[in-house]
């Protein structure tokens, strides 16, 4: 068994291991997307395979659309050249369902592929003459929050960008140039409209990608490099949009024992490939099953109806509600308590940590009596059934090999969104603080783990965070099983409005963090003992 066009023409051999193939004639698909593209997505890794791909699948085995998605990677050309192509752009998608199945997909959907390089006359000549189509109807884009900077973390221009704002977009050499030129050609062609849609897992990210363009296009026109109308057209929503999206999906990267599944299939050529720039990519990929993609419906020249394929179309405020809802009550700050208290308790799997009686008690009292009251419902999803599906099926999914570890990344960056709004909507709807009583357990919690010992007593690794130099010599000096004045050494952290979103004093809440880190660094097996008192 290959996965390749050839491979598949022997369909009875696949369907009897399970697989679900193609249902529609893909050579015709193939040749009405290059004929008239509707959907370019910019961004070939696991999880567009693993979620755009597979909404396009399935609307074509319906009959709902009759074309596919041109993909175009940008970052690691390797990627289009190792994987896609040989694969004749097929891929595998492997969903991983809590209850032990799973369900394999061959998914081809891909109709062609491009290498995003201005370089290279045949791909980005290819890429203009589909920017060019009256039929392309979006841009979908998952390249990461930092793809969409201009700038480094000094604030300084990248110098790639800086190249391409002084010579304008013949030739741009960095990946947002590009991606600006390709629209300077839709704009040359006939200022034909587009929506530019980022399905990238940040704030707002919609007003990110408009930012990128916007600034380019206006460095262009400044320095007679693109006509002035083009700065009109990005804003001008009527032609470009640039629409908010929520996406949550959780892609870990291929994992051998999922190889390992295939391989007893007798799939062949499955050996991933790990690329010049350390890109991971196998010809399968592997997710969990719950999935949203909540998106702001502006699309200036129609859309195909994605809603069909569960993609829920909304206004701009609604994907703000649903953003916060995630992000700080319903997933994110469960996440977080998870990690400190997964990573002292020295597990590294989060699906072990779910059968452990006191941390399922602290994530379910933070989500649902601490964060539910103040969270806004924002109607399209609900809430209540969010978390419940969270602490019920996502988190305890033994084939979601994430751990605490990985989470506990930044985590100075995550406290203020993640626990701090909740604190501030507590005091402006004029709710008692008191009541929040593990929230401030997961602060002096996380406090407690930048002292780099586990509950044992034995060094353990704390994960990076730019932070680290300044929060932990707040902590260095105290011992476990020594007694220490808390409360003067931590008052600078506990103040810090940018780490908690509040000043801890201003709402009450010092005291009780210092209490719960002195119960916390009482001897070994005290973050156990803690835990089982409060939770």
């Amino acid at each position: 068994m290959v996965l390749n066009e050839n491979g598949l023409k022997d369909r009875a051999q696949w369907e009897e291991k399970g697989y679900h193939l193609p249902q529609y004639d893909r050579e015709a698909m193939i040749a009405r997307t290059k004929e008239n593209p509707m959907w370019v997505h910019f961004g070939a890794g696991n999880i567009f395979r693993a979620f755009q791909a597979n909404v396009a699948q399935n609307l074509l085995n319906e009959g709902v659309i009759d074309r596919g998605i041109t993909v175009v990677e940008g970052f690691d050309y390797e990627i289009i050249e190792k994987k896609y192509r040989p694969n004749d752009n097929y891929s595998i998608l492997v969903t991983l369902k809590s209850d032990g199945q799973i369900e394999k997909t061959v998914v081809g959907s891909i109709a062609e592929t491009c290498i995003l390089d201005s370089e290279d006359e045949k791909e980005f000549g290819r890429l203009k003459e589909i920017f060019s189509a009256d039929s392309l109807q979006m841009a979908s884009f998952t390249i990461t929050e930092k793809g969409y900077s201009l700038v480094d973390g000094k604030g300084n221009l990248l110098p790639a960008v800086e190249a391409d704002l002084a010579a304008g977009p013949e030739k741009p050499g960095s990946y947002i140039g590009k991606v600006a030129a390709l629209l300077y050609t839709r704009y040359e062609s006939g200022k034909k409209p587009i929506a530019m849609v980022s399905n990238d897992n940040c704030s707002h990210n919609g007003d990110k990608l408009y930012a990128a363009m916007n600034g380019i296009a206006e460095k262009w026109v400044e320095n007679g490099k693109a006509d002035a109308g083009f700065l009109d057209y990005i804003r001008d929503n009527t032609k470009v949009s640039f629409p908010w999206t929520m996406i949550d999906k959780i892609t870990p990267r291929p994992d051998a024992s999922v190889e390992e599944i295939l391989k007893k299939d007798g799939m062949e050529d499955l050996e991933p490939v790990i690329t010049s720039k350390n890109t991971y990519v196998a010809p399968f990929v592997n997710a969990e099953e719950t999935e949203y993609l909540v998106v702001e419906d502006v699309f200036p020249n129609g859309r195909p109806a994605l809603e069909k394929g569960g993609v829920i179309f909304t206004d701009k405020e609604t994907v703000d509600k649903v953003e916060r809802m995630k992000v700080c009550t319903c997933l994110n700050p469960l996440h977080t308590a998870l990690a400190v208290y997964g990573c002292l308790l020295g597990y590294t799997l989060i699906s072990e940590e779910m059968k452990d009686e006191e941390l399922v008690k602290l994530i379910k009292t933070i989500g649902y009596k601490e964060g539910l009251p103040v969270v806004v419902n924002p109607g399209v999803l609900d809430p209540k059934t969010f978390i419940d599906t969270v602490i019920g099926v996502r988190l305890p999914n033994p084939f979601m090999p994430d751990a605490p570890q990985r989470i506990a990344t930044d985590t100075s960056q995550k406290l203020a969104i993640r626990f701090g709004e909740t604190i501030k909507n507590y005091k402006k709807q004029g709710l008692d603080l008191s009541e929040l009583k593990l929230i401030p357990l997961v602060f002096a919690g996380w406090l407690r783990y930048l002292m780099g010992i586990d509950d044992n007593g034995n060094a353990m690794e704390v994960s990076s965070d730019p932070l680290l130099d300044t929060v932990v010599p707040y902590v260095a000096g105290f011992q476990l099983g020594e007694k220490a004045d808390v409360e003067a050494a931590l008052k600078p952290v506990l103040e810090n409005e940018k780490i908690f979103g509040v000043n801890l004093y201003d709402v009450d809440m010092a005291k009780l963090v210092c209490s719960y880190f002195e119960e916390l660094i009482a001897g070994p097996g005290a973050v156990r003992a803690t835990l089982k008192k409060y939770v």
